[in-house]
């Protein structure tokens, strides 16, 4: 969970900030549920993927009972994203490497249910 606290402090105040407000939207990109939106359907959705980081920086912090289970949903929508993104670039191999890698963080974030 340190880890995943670091990830989401470096995305609220390093990567979002920078991703809002200094990436033009000519290169900015966005993934949601594996699917990649690039230019303005990219960055209007940016301010959700924040909150979202926001929400796991406070809810890691203070290890706040919310953060079961939707640290969990969380982290298996980035393995179900990762498994459809490679399934998109035609890798059913690679899909399921990604998705088994992220279940591990997924079912360890489940299973962690008295932490928070």
């Amino acid at each position: 969970m340190n880890l995943l606290l670091g990830f989401c402090v470096f995305m609220t105040c390093v990567y979002m900030p920078f991703d809002m407000f200094w990436k033009p939207v000519a290169v900015d990109q966005e993934v949601w549920f594996g699917v990649l939106l690039e230019g303005w359907a990219a960055k209007l959705t940016e301010p959700f993927h924040w909150a979202i980081y926001a929400a796991g920086t406070y809810g890691f912090w203070k290890m706040k009972s919310w953060m079961w289970p939707w640290a969990a949903v969380y982290s298996l929508q980035v393995a179900i994203g990762m498994f459809v993104w490679s399934l998109m670039r035609g890798s059913l191999l690679a899909g399921g490497v990604a998705f088994t890698v992220f279940m591990i963080p997924t079912i360890a974030l489940y299973r962690a249910r008295e932490s928070f």
